[in-house]
């Protein structure tokens, strides 16, 4: 059997890396040196990790992102996070079933001599908020540490191969998430100033206003005048049956494996969430090969935007609105989803259950802010600055933007005769986190002459790279300059700028100078690993994905300046010309609802809220509905949010109880948080560092 690496990406490199052996409950098996032990296991197809002490669930990955347990592995004897464990050449990696083993600790230890460090700014992550904060503190000379717990800057830029939204001025609109991810982090490395923290956590601000930091596996304490919280986000969890299946996990551990480790993790993916994190996931699948077979929100309206949602559909994925997940289905792994639509007040509406075919359940249904480093720094006296997604959920255009305005403020707490920060960039700030407007008709225009492009935007959204990059500045914003609909007035070169540029694939070129009645159009394509080639003939479809005929391919290629967005040219006729956008790429049969009945052994009554200690739903509403405010209460009594992840997960989730059973927030009496981030062997305080 092969393995489930991406051999071929249309956007990504994909680099030639020394392999070494490695042994999996003494099977041995190869890898790619320095990948995560997670990664190598799904490059071997192998998806499950172990089995619960509890009840015999299956475990495996699910956040990737070290903040959860469920992908606990044994690694020469010492229980580690398979996500966040690099392979080592002969490494022996053994499930765990039951209670992980601990090492031996046998022997004389002594506490070491923890290394005490000063500085003027502590920034916790180096994602887009606080790679935009640093790089302001260097322009001011600012000395400050930045703590990130990845091997590479640029936290979930690095995962992003599409191109981005927001302002080409403030956000580098245009460019790739990668590409920036990487380029901002040039710049904060390149420095005199910022010391880079890599592979470190910080754990905890005590209030004696100094923070314990795990650098790079050694405890160590950093005493800082003033901390920025770039933290980011956590992804929420859902309550449906069979959601601790082996296959149900989210998109930033969906993302890890194809856009950074380049890992094919699945055949047939489901989608649960119409944001753009879903949406965008989604289009990440169809890139690595991957099937999508459709994507549910219970919403009537998807809340991402309508060119990402747009995109998606052209290439033939479903969008089921009004629609949530019922069940993931399966004995330890996911075999098949069922949704069904949902009324007003979210309730199933019975007999309009549908059930998909697919091994992974993609869940992407909103982000939670780690907020707790900033809540801490408060509570110690320490001042405190927060930036991106730690500070409020947005776009990562607007983390960059206002990450740049929290490293102003933090370089003005040192440097008082630094200028205010302009009123401008706090409008700006609003424009570039605003949601997106109302869906309007569109409007093509009605020459039919010349070259020119069509713009299939339907709503306002902070975009504006295609008036920006028009070199006869012939596409225009109406009203806001960031966030107005682009509209095209005036000569067209021909150069295809904009549609190499746009980030909703969502400009199209008609050429009409050689035939009026049947003119060439131009597409933009960036899914080239399935190759589209002259004469071959493809769907076209319109801006909602109906489709407009079967046409012949002229030919296909990236352009100099494309930034490998392929165009390619079909000659239609006139009457369809200025409707065509795109061509769907993925088969109908893919997306067909089953019709055969899903055996019951597979289909598990389960909600499970607690992940690590195995708390259902049922439990935790039977306490509520007894009087029971008090989540550490119910943790008492169930063990929910007493695991490893230290309750990240499940407070959300049991907050979604209190609420359906009529629960008021503020008579809700909130879990005492775990005093550290995340857990820590207690060999790394003693001399040694002992795992």
């Amino acid at each position: 059997m092969t393995d489930s690496r991406i051999k071929v990406h249309p956007v990504l490199e994909v680099p030639e890396k020394e392999t070494v052996s490695f042994f999996w409950n003494h099977t041995p098996l190869t890898a790619k040196k320095d990948e995560m032990i997670s990664s190598a296991l799904f490059a071997n197809h192998i998806k499950i990790f172990g089995h619960h002490h509890k009840d015999g669930s299956a475990q495996g990955i699910f956040c990737a992102n070290g903040q959860c347990a469920k992908c606990t592995v044994i690694a020469d004897g010492v229980p580690v996070k398979a996500c966040m464990t690099a392979v080592r050449d002969k490494m022996q990696v053994e499930s765990v079933e039951g209670l992980p083993r601990l090492p031996d600790t046998s022997g004389p230890l002594k506490i070491s001599n923890v290394e005490q460090i000063h500085t003027d700014v502590l920034i916790i992550g180096g994602g887009p908020a606080g790679l935009s904060a640093a790089i302001q503190l260097e322009e001011h000379g600012i000395r400050a540490v930045l703590v990130d717990d990845k091997d590479e800057l640029g936290g979930k830029l690095v995962l992003q191969t599409h191109k981005f939204f927001g302002s080409v001025e403030d956000s580098h609109a245009g460019m790739r998430g990668m590409d920036i991810g990487r380029l901002l982090a040039q710049k904060v490395e390149g420095g005199r100033y910022i010391e880079v923290w890599k592979k470190s956590t910080v754990l905890y601000v005590f209030d004696d206003k100094k923070v314990g930091i795990l650098k790079d596996g050694v405890y160590k304490i950093l005493t800082p005048k003033i901390i920025l919280n770039a933290a980011g986000a956590r992804e929420k969890f859902l309550r449906f049956r069979g959601n601790s299946l082996s296959g149900v996990y989210g998109a930033g551990a969906f993302q890890t494996l194809v856009n950074r480790d380049l890992i094919k993790p699945t055949e047939k993916l489901f989608i649960v969430g119409g944001g753009n994190v879903g949406i965008i996931a989604g289009y990440h699948a169809l890139q690595a090969g991957i099937q999508v077979v459709g994507l549910c929100e219970a919403l009537p309206r998807c809340g991402g935007y309508k060119v990402h949602e747009d995109k998606l559909r052209r290439l033939g994925v479903p969008i089921y609105t009004s629609h949530s997940i019922v069940s993931a289905n399966g004995k330890e792994s996911v075999s098949s989803v069922t949704i069904a639509e949902i009324d007003r007040n979210f309730e199933m509406l019975q007999g309009t259950e549908k059930t998909f075919e697919c091994d992974t359940v993609l869940i992407a249904v909103g982000l939670e802010s780690v907020s707790e480093f900033t809540q801490e720094a408060e509570s110690a006296g320490i001042p405190v600055f927060s930036a991106g997604d730690a500070a409020e959920i947005a776009e990562a255009s607007s983390a960059m933007f206002n990450g740049k305005i929290a490293g102003l403020k933090t370089a003005r707490y040192f440097k008082p005769e630094i200028k205010d920060i302009p009123g401008s960039w706090y409008e700006k700030a609003d424009i570039l986190k605003s949601h997106p407007g109302p869906v309007q008709e569109l409007t093509a225009p009605a020459s039919e002459e010349g070259i020119f492009p069509v713009i299939h935007c339907k709503q306002e959204i902070p975009c504006n790279p295609c008036s920006t990059v028009c070199p006869e500045g012939s596409i225009h914003m109406q009203g806001d300059p960031v966030k107005g609909r682009p509209f095209f007035d005036g000569r067209c070169q021909g150069c295809m700028k904009c549609l190499s540029i746009c980030p909703g694939l969502a400009i199209t070129l008609v050429d009409y100078r050689k035939d009026k009645d049947n003119p060439v159009i131009f597409l933009p394509y960036e899914i080239s690993n399935i190759e589209i080639q002259k004469d071959d003939r493809i769907n076209l479809v319109d801006v909602d994905g109906n489709p407009l005929g079967v046409f012949p391919v002229l030919g296909a290629k990236a352009t100099k300046e494309s930034n490998r967005t392929q165009v390619v040219r079909v000659r239609v006729p006139k009457a369809i010309a200025k409707k065509a956008v795109a061509f769907t790429i993925q088969d109908r049969e893919v997306t067909k609802p089953l019709t055969r009945k899903i055996p019951d052994d597979q289909i598990r009554d389960d909600e499970v809220v607690c992940l690590c200690e195995r708390v259902t739903a049922g439990e935790v509403r039977a306490l509520v509905k007894k009087g029971v405010t008090d989540i550490n209460q119910i943790k008492a009594v169930t063990r929910a949010g007493m695991g490893p992840c230290g309750a990240k997960t499940c407070t959300n989730l049991m907050a979604q109880i209190f609420r359906a059973e009529k629960i008021r927030q503020e008579d809700m009496v909130q879990n005492v948080r775990r005093p550290l981030y995340i857990e820590v062997p207690l060999g790394k305080f003693a001399d040694g560092g002992l795992s």
